[in-house]
């Protein structure tokens, strides 16, 4: 199905506003590359090569870019730079749906999975107890009961945080005292939900990024722990990561990715900066599926991310 079936009005609304920093900083760019150039040729090729790394697509996305384009030109022979945004549109589009970019519905689960486990991980201040909120909130406006598990026990704020968001969206949250055991915390948050046939579960984590093998051990206990509940516990293991910070958030993918099974990615706070390139490089990358984007403020301001509407929010009209 057509990822357009899937988008409301609002929706896109919400996209092209969240990416409107992106798109201009990204158009400045690609006008001063092509400025006085009629045919595509090795200089604006060079140019465009340093645009995408200055929006922080990432060196190597950037030169897989550039070898599609590359190709385009040898096999249309005469090229005319404007014709150059339409070539980019549909060879970013192509990257994307190649990473794994699913046409399914917002916010459901599978029929034959609930209560459906989420475990989320990132460092702290990437949005990542928001965008469980935010969640929260989507999946109870599908019609789904919701639990939260606050497993961040090692920081008091983190666990009022994701208290606050069960009041503010009307889900239980599942909590211990300060420096409980994590895993403790899961299991009973599973426990509670299996115990009252809920649909969703999501699970907090500890947001500090130390040193690889104690992440891994932590993470791993927590998901073995759940396991004792839930056999096929979690289902998945949502890697929460901040636009905003560019480069930056392709070293916290490598640094997840290393130390435990991380099957999807949320990429937040786009709609203040100007490095949303950094969605195309990072889903290039890791080859893990992008599934949200935050873009705002608002409960309805995460989406489920579609890679075609993505790029033609950064590159229409």
């Amino acid at each position: 199905m057509a990822w357009f079936n899937f988008f409301s009005k609002e929706k896109k609304e919400t996209l092209d506003k969240g990416l409107s920093k992106t798109k201009e900083g990204v158009f400045s760019k690609l006008a001063r590359a092509i400025a006085g150039k009629s045919q595509v040729d090795d200089d604006v090729l060079d140019n465009l090569e340093e645009v995408l790394i200055t929006s922080d697509v990432g060196v190597d996305t950037t030169l897989r870019i550039i070898e599609r384009v590359e190709a385009r030109v040898a096999r249309d022979k005469y090229l005319g730079t404007s014709e150059l945004n339409r070539i980019l549109r549909e060879e970013i589009t192509a990257l994307l749906t190649e990473s794994g970019d699913d046409d399914v519905e917002d916010f459901t689960i599978p029929a034959d999975k609930t209560p459906y486990v989420i475990m989320v991980v990132g460092v702290n201040g990437v949005g990542k107890t928001t965008t469980i909120g935010k969640m929260a909130y989507q999946y109870k406006k599908k019609g789904y009961s919701v639990y939260l598990g606050a497993a961040d026990t090692f920081r008091a704020a983190a666990v009022e945080q994701l208290v606050a968001w069960g009041e503010r969206v009307g889900v239980p949250v599942v909590k211990q005292k300060m420096g409980s055991d994590p895993a403790s915390v899961a299991f009973d948050t599973l426990s509670s939900a299996k115990a009252n046939n809920a649909d969703v579960v999501i699970i907090d984590t500890a947001g500090r990024l130390h040193n690889k093998i104690g992440l891994m051990n932590e993470l791993t206990k927590i998901k073995n722990v759940m396991a004792k509940v839930l056999p096929d516990a979690p289902h998945e293991v949502l890697l929460v990561l901040d636009g905003s910070t560019g480069q930056n958030a392709f070293e916290q993918a490598k640094q997840f990715t290393a130390a435990t099974e991380v099957n999807e990615l949320a990429i937040t706070k786009l709609d203040g900066t100007a490095k949303g390139g950094v969605v195309i490089g990072i889903s290039d990358q890791f080859k893990i599926p992008v599934k949200y984007i935050g873009l705002g403020e608002g409960m309805e301001d995460l989406q489920v991310f579609r890679g075609p509407a993505f790029v033609d929010s950064l590159f229409g009209d």
